[in-house]
């Protein structure tokens, strides 16, 4: 597969999620975290992680963080929002995530 073809899905996976929660999904549940584009749905991610991976996705499951308020000195401001996906692979499967 081409380079080209897989820079969409570069797009919607935008880095892996590396917690002491989503390490303990990998090791226990073969669930793994990413933050992916906000509006990618679960079917992209899906797809997006079997191509770029090379595995097989069992299920995906989505939620929107909001945005925090935050004070730098007298202003005022808010985070971005962003979404997270977490993965559950098929027995056997595994991403490597360094």
């Amino acid at each position: 597969m081409a380079e080209k073809d897989l820079s969409r899905y570069y797009h919607i996976i935008k880095k892996p999620l590396v917690t002491e929660k989503s390490t303990v999904l990998q090791d226990e549940q073969n669930k793994f975290c990413f933050q992916v584009h906000r509006d990618a749905n679960k079917v992209e991610i899906r797809e997006a992680v079997e191509r770029i991976f090379k595995v097989k996705v069992v299920a995906v499951n989505t939620m929107r963080r909001k945005g925090k308020h935050r004070r730098i000195g007298a202003g005022v401001g808010m985070t971005s929002e962003w979404k997270r996906a977490i993965v559950t692979l098929r027995e056997g499967d595994n991403i490597e995530i360094v």
